[in-house]
């Protein structure tokens, strides 16, 4: 049997910062099966990847904000179509620092919205790569808190 190739879908990981200077990401529950996933669609007609991330995001989560042009990562699913076939899709990922949210927006009330750690977001998705990329974003947003205290002491040994 000939494997197509998989379909491609652009997805968001909506992150904001907390009082703390923590990191949570919103994670939300799909329409369909009621699993943990964060907004994601098809390619859009006159839309740069990180745009249907935007969109995808306003529509399904009711934030705004700029999703980074180059990608975070990517991860595999298969994607149950309406005919019952299950096909393999592409998921490409792009950060999106959230600037606001929106009182009404397209899914409203549709699905269950919770912001979390990426850690617990990590436990709640399915997708093995997805719980990675969680995990990848945690540590990528702890770096610059590290990279700033290096810092500081190698100014402290060089005055000192």
């Amino acid at each position: 049997m000939v494997q197509r190739p998989p379909r491609q879908q652009y997805a968001a990981i909506c992150y904001r910062a907390t009082k703390r200077g923590e990191y949570e990401v919103l994670v939300a529950t799909s329409r369909d099966t009621g699993r943990w996933v964060i907004p994601k669609g098809w390619p859009m007609e006159n839309r740069q990847a990180h745009q249907v991330a935007e969109q995808e995001a306003r529509e399904e989560v009711g934030v705004k904000g700029k999703a980074e042009k180059k990608p975070f990562g990517f991860y595999h699913y298969r994607k149950g179509l309406d005919n019952g076939i299950k096909v393999p899709v592409r998921v490409q990922v792009h950060l999106l620092k959230v600037e606001g949210s929106c009182k009404d927006f397209k899914e409203k009330g549709v699905r269950q919205i919770e912001w979390v750690s990426p850690e617990e977001a990590s436990n709640r998705v399915n997708e093995p790569e997805l719980k990675i990329l969680m995990l990848q974003f945690a540590e990528k947003m702890r770096k610059p808190v590290q990279d700033v205290a290096a810092v500081g002491t190698l100014a402290m040994k060089a005055t000192g």
